[in-house]
């Protein structure tokens, strides 16, 4: 099956649940609610052979709707094709069901776009921080987040004093 015939059969199927989709270099990325992203990535997995969990891509657009993006980035081994299927949550509830019980790779992913983003993931078996204590109150890959960082969130280790260039 060539490469346009597949992702014409991903579309159709898909139809309902795809608010846009677009075709770059060959790849499928298709955009879904974030009501429908579990359906829609258990259906792909199932019936389209999604078989290999890729990664988990954020991206904060800071604005007031539609703040955090996040995009799966899956593949058909079998088939060699590459989905990249993309939702949006917003900033008062960032809030996804987690795909970790279909994709079990996809655990580590979610627990790191929860730790940098503060996205969080229902219904994960393991939801907690992966970089940053437990109680660190701030999220900082957001772009709120100052880039020194939050002087005396976190005790930083004492400098080790210049090396002689030998």
């Amino acid at each position: 099956m060539s490469t346009s015939e597949f992702l014409e059969r991903v579309q159709s199927s898909l139809q309902p649940q795809i608010i846009a989709s677009k075709v770059y270099v060959g790849e499928l990325t298709i955009t879904v609610s974030p009501n429908d992203l579990y359906l829609v990535m258990k259906q792909l997995k199932e019936e389209f052979g999604f078989n290999y969990f890729v990664d988990i891509v954020t991206v904060d657009h800071f604005r007031e709707e539609k703040r955090f993006e996040v995009n799966y980035n899956i593949v058909n081994l079998e088939q060699g094709k590459r989905l990249r299927v993309k939702t949006f949550v917003e900033e008062d509830n960032p809030v996804l069901e987690s795909v970790v019980s279909i994709w079990p790779a996809a655990n580590w992913h979610e627990r790191e776009a929860y730790d940098m983003m503060g996205i969080r993931f229902q219904n994960h078996p393991d939801l907690r921080r992966m970089y940053m204590p437990e109680d660190f109150e701030y999220f900082p890959l957001r772009k709120e987040f100052p880039l020194i960082g939050i002087p005396g969130s976190i005790q930083m280790p004492e400098k080790d004093p210049p090396k002689e260039y030998k």
